[in-house]
């Protein structure tokens, strides 16, 4: 793995540029690092400057012209980071002496890595994603990335993943009763009432015969 991983979908030779930069830094060729930074800035603004079918001329040209086209923060970010590499490529370039500057070469890779996120972004409709990430030293000397990294990588998978829908209950099935307001008689009780009835009728003509 490499901190411009990114990059290989969005433009394989601009990757391959920038990750020689990276083997290069790792085995301390800090000058030619820093050479092949500005080698890889000068191939993004040519890049640009092709698509919108726009002057090609020297790196300062170039760099000049999407000067005067940037219309944002980013995009003057971007101009920046460019500026940068080109100068301090043309000095390790130019220079009559040796310095082995790492703190300057690994400052000239993360700028790069600053101005590729924008290049992605901006000028390749890369997913804004992208703009989360963050310069690993760990990742660029071992290949492997950080603790950090790997949780927050990890952190975005989950998000990702859809959550499976809940299963629906089984629906019960409900079931009322109806109470009658008629309440019935059992046959005993309307028995014992006739008998009842028939026996005073009894009683009531013995009396009337009797008088």
């Amino acid at each position: 793995m490499t901190n411009f991983d990114f990059l290989k979908k969005i433009d394989n030779n601009l990757y391959d540029i920038i990750t020689e930069a990276e083997k290069l830094y790792t085995s301390e060729f800090f000058e030619q690092c820093i050479g092949q930074t500005r080698r890889f800035g000068e191939q993004m603004c040519k890049n640009i400057l092709a698509s919108k079918r726009q002057y090609d001329g020297s790196f300062d040209e170039m760099l000049a012209t999407l000067k005067d086209c940037a219309n944002s923060i980013p995009e003057i970010e971007f101009i920046d980071d460019l500026y940068f590499l080109k100068k301090q490529g043309n000095i390790s370039v130019h220079s009559s002496t040796v310095k082995r500057d790492g703190i300057l070469a690994f400052e000239c890779l993360q700028r790069a890595f600053e101005a590729s996120i924008n290049y992605a972004v901006l000028y390749k409709k890369g997913s804004k994603t992208i703009l989360k990430k963050q310069y690993d030293i760990n990742l660029l000397m071992t290949g492997k990335p950080s603790l950090k990294e790997e949780f927050e990588e990890r952190s975005e998978k989950i998000k990702k993943k859809k959550p499976s829908k809940p299963k629906k209950p089984a629906s019960r099935q409900v079931y009322t009763m109806k109470t009658s307001n008629k309440h019935k008689k059992p046959i005993f009780w309307i028995f014992v009432g006739i008998s009842s009835v028939i026996s005073a009728i009894l009683l009531l003509i013995m009396f009337l015969l009797n008088l």
